[in-house]
């Protein structure tokens, strides 16, 4: 064979192993409404920037007649590309070649692009759709998710981990996107769980639906294992790339700077009114944050999933921000098991790539009652402590209304070392609201009273004699655990220039080994 004829081979070769399976299971793809592996990249990356890697590589299992079913790339497709100019490496499962089954040379080209990730400071990207392990394979299946798992630790907290379920992620296959850092799911065509309908009904005798078990709605909405749940896969990809916007490629460099218009003195007379003059009233935090941030531009995270708390990320003046907040229009902005959940997973990843904390405080303390307590939630409200108090980023607090109790030092107090603290003028911080304190306080006096007139009349005097003492926000500001008092529609520049105060922070934390957090 002369070079010539070489080359054609090459091409040849390189064309046939870009169609997978054949474009009979294509076309089988596109008629469950999914995109195949290469796809998804041709989306996700700029144009004309993929490298591909290991395009030849095939597996080396000869049981139940595998040697007869070979194809270059076996099921997935790995390289690098950018986005936005920015470099990444990516692996995208190919579900035409035998359902995009874990094999051990599948696992070792993940690997391959996952250490190239970590060694030249770049963020993974992995889209998942695969039918779990390669049975025939056994044990070897079972040692690839196992490098696979070992790099995602490795990994977690030097360079960003997004995975992407396109498909089915199923068995052990979900233990690589639950340990990055934030997981895409496709609504209608991808699910995840440990085990599927037909093992679930032969064990406890419930009958359950793929989608009902592990659908991107039950993650999305009630286990909080989806950070986002899109319509479509050209959704799921655009909002992979919106959230890789917003993220530095490593934990040694910041996030990029995005030019923006929106002046950085702006002010908005809206939020001088937002609160209202009841303060069992709610209102929508939203608005806050829409009004703060450059061009009212919020990527929510977990949007379905603990709605009573916000997370997500926007930018202030160019730099990106992550925002934590209360929201007083569910439960009230209390905080429960999952909203602690979900926060301090958020503030630990913000803290791990230098993306500064910004807190809304509205928050009348922790959920009461026997479910939270047998769930754990001291365990899970002291995640969120903790994260808080291990933060080294720059930590603006703004305190809205309510800060009460336990929940006060949670939210980014000045005693976690919060580095600017704020309260608007409504602001209540104390150990409790008025009512709850009047009770314990005067319970005895109260009871004492007959004249149910009289009763009413002293106790509403001990309400207002409790709430002009603690219920302000000017107690906290005369021992200096606010910084200052500032007028509602100042606060986007007040937040700003604390930030740019703040630019060039340095703060460590004793050495350890490693933390034990109360997990």
């Amino acid at each position: 064979m002369n070079n010539i004829e070489k080359i054609v081979e090459l091409v040849e070769r390189r064309d046939t192993a870009r169609i997978g399976g054949g474009q009979k299971r294509i076309d089988a793809q596109h008629a469950k409404g999914k995109l195949t592996a290469r796809e998804r990249l041709d989306l996700l990356l700029d144009e004309g920037s993929f490298e591909e890697f290991d395009m030849f590589v095939q597996h080396r299992c000869t049981n139940f007649d595998m040697e007869k079913s070979k194809y270059d790339g076996d099921g997935v497709v790995t390289g690098m590309g950018t986005i936005g100019g920015r470099l990444v490496y990516v692996f995208a499962q190919d579900f035409t070649v035998n359902g995009g089954s874990m094999s051990e040379t599948m696992a070792q080209k993940i690997c391959k692009v996952m250490d190239m990730a970590v060694r030249n400071g770049a963020p993974f990207i992995g889209l998942n759709d695969s039918g779990g392990a390669r049975i025939q394979e056994g044990v070897n299946s079972l040692a690839g998710f196992g490098e696979v798992f070992e790099r995602n630790i490795l990994a977690s907290g030097v360079v960003p981990q997004i995975s992407g379920i396109f498909g089915p992620c199923a068995g052990g296959a979900v233990y690589s996107p639950a340990l990055t850092d934030f997981t895409v799911m496709i609504k209608d065509t991808s699910y995840m769980f440990l085990t599927g309908p037909g093992v679930v009904k032969a064990i406890t005798g419930e009958e359950v639906t793929q989608d009902e078990l592990g659908g991107a709605s039950v993650h999305a909405n009630k286990s909080g294992v989806a950070h986002f749940a899109a319509e479509n896969e050209v959704e799921g990809i655009e909002t992979i790339k919106a959230l890789f916007s917003f993220l530095p490629s490593n934990n040694r460099e910041e996030a990029p700077f995005v030019e923006t218009s929106d002046s950085p003195g702006r002010y908005d007379d809206s939020l001088n009114e937002i609160i209202p003059d009841n303060p069992n009233k709610a209102y929508d935090m939203y608005k806050v944050i829409g009004s703060i941030v450059d061009d009212g531009r919020f990527l929510e995270v977990h949007k379905n999933w603990a709605k009573n708390i916000i997370v997500g990320f926007a930018h202030m003046h160019g730099r990106s921000v992550g925002i934590v907040a209360n929201q007083p229009k569910i439960l009230a902005g209390v905080l429960d098991i999952n909203a602690s959940r979900k926060a301090a997973r958020f503030v630990r990843f913000c803290d791990a790539f230098n993306i500064p904390l910004v807190t809304l405080v509205d928050v009348p303390g922790f959920l009461c009652g026997t479910q939270q307590e047998y769930g754990g939630i001291i365990t899970h409200g002291a995640k969120l402590l903790y994260a808080y108090g291990e933060a080294t980023v720059p930590k603006v607090t703004v305190t809205l209304r309510k800060s009460y109790g336990g929940a006060h030092i949670t939210m980014s107090c000045k005693q976690l070392r919060g580095d600017i603290n704020y309260a608007w003028p409504s602001a209540s911080i104390a150990v409790m609201g008025a009512g709850g304190a009047m009770e314990i306080l005067y319970s005895k006096d109260l009871k004492s009273i007959e004249d149910p007139e009289e009763r009413a009349r002293v106790a509403e005097e001990k309400k207002k004699e409790y709430n002009d003492l603690f219920c302000n926000p000017y107690t906290a500001a005369s021992y200096g655990y606010i910084d200052d008092i500032i007028e509602p529609r100042n606060t986007r520049f007040r937040v700003i220039r604390a930030l740019e105060q703040l630019a060039g922070k340095k703060q460590s934390n004793p050495w350890k080994k490693h933390d034990n957090l109360p997990l």
